[in-house]
């Protein structure tokens, strides 16, 4: 059964910054050695993007650095805060399409790994490229990969997610191409679950049939009301990452919010 361990929103800054008083790199440590300690048999890290929160030289190097340290091989895309040309620069071996897109497609015994690059630049036009966007060539490619899959039922990973997750501000900046991008997947009918980011809070649910599941960030999280317009308004709550376990009859998905994780249990 595959195991997949999933991370988004990793944010990480120079040397002697934070993010509202949270350091990422110490937040990050801490999670890839709790995947170290407890999920080396991980078939992959999947992250999904906003890898620097300044899109840096130093930030991606010292990211690099940290990701290094993984048992499980690494499997990697980028986000709104990043610059495609800058990660590839530092991440010089991480897997592209023909197009230069930093998205692939990883076949494993039970099912059709594809995660795809949803960054809406060059040109980098702020706050337009905070959004999501799928190109006509993204698209293609996504459409190749479902029809290629063969009898694998696929998992996508993605940072935007393509549909509004009740967070006002950040619904203004998912991937806003959606009505495309569920043509293509729609159209198919082999996506067995779609993975997000961007949001920074733990959502689970379906839109247009497909079930989703939306992870949270090792650093800092979206505050909960709804209403809040601001995507940027941040709070300090604890650090998570994802598991994907596929099964017989589909695939689990859990949370495991690694910095307040007990492992040593007492009868109830």
């Amino acid at each position: 059964m595959t195991k997949l361990i999933v991370f988004t929103d990793l944010h990480m800054v120079p040397k002697g910054t934070s993010i509202i008083g949270l350091d990422p790199f110490q937040r990050l440590s801490a999670g890839i050695a709790h995947v170290n300690r407890y999920h080396p048999d991980a078939d992959r890290v999947i992250v999904m993007g906003d890898l620097a929160h300044q899109a840096d030289r130093p930030s991606y190097e010292r990211l690099k650095a940290l990701l290094d340290q993984l048992i499980p091989p690494l499997a990697i895309t980028i986000g709104n805060h990043d610059r495609r040309d800058v990660f590839l620069d530092v991440f010089s071996t991480a897997a592209r399409d023909e197009d230069g897109f930093v998205q692939q497609a990883i076949d494993f015994p039970d099912c059709r790994v594809v995660i795809l690059d949803t960054l809406f630049a060059p040109p980098y036009d702020y706050p337009r490229s905070h959004a999501g966007f799928l190109c006509t060539r993204r698209l293609a490619w996504l459409d190749r990969q479902l029809e290629t899959a063969g009898d694998l039922p696929v998992l996508l990973f993605m940072h935007h997610p393509p549909h509004a997750t009740g967070f006002t501000g950040m619904d203004l900046i998912r991937l806003i191409n959606e009505v495309d991008f569920y043509d293509v997947v729609k159209r198919r009918g082999n996506v067995l679950h779609l993975f997000a980011g961007h949001v920074h809070r733990t959502i689970s649910g379906s839109s247009r049939g497909i079930p989703f599941s939306v992870f949270k960030s090792p650093v800092h999280q979206q505050p909960m009301p709804f209403q809040a317009p601001d995507a940027s308004l941040s709070v300090d709550e604890p650090a998570a990452y994802g598991i994907a376990v596929m099964t017989d009859t589909g695939v689990l998905v859990h949370t495991e919010d690694y910095e307040i994780a007990v492992r040593d249990a007492a009868v109830a």
